[in-house]
């Protein structure tokens, strides 16, 4: 499962130059920063936190403690 999420978010993210992937996740931050009108939401902020995070050590580091975190808890509450 783990390797199925990382390759399909490496994907999304990793054929775009650096410079678009800092635009949209600054433009996705900024539309969730204004979650409460109707068409942007609050959905898109960790979602520009996300992009970010491949280019943008400080988040990487962030991004990656959670998904081990979350992996560990996955594992531990599916007994696997």
């Amino acid at each position: 499962m783990a390797q199925d999420y990382f390759r399909r978010i490496q994907h999304a993210v990793g054929g775009y130059p650096p410079a678009v992937r800092l635009a949209i996740g600054v433009l996705l931050i900024l539309g969730g920063m204004l979650g409460f009108l109707p068409i942007l939401g609050f959905w898109m902020f960790p979602l520009g936190l996300l992009v970010l995070s491949y280019d943008i050590p400080f988040v990487r580091r962030w991004r990656r403690r959670l998904e081990v975190h979350w992996l560990r808890r996955w594992r531990r509450r599916s007994g696997r």
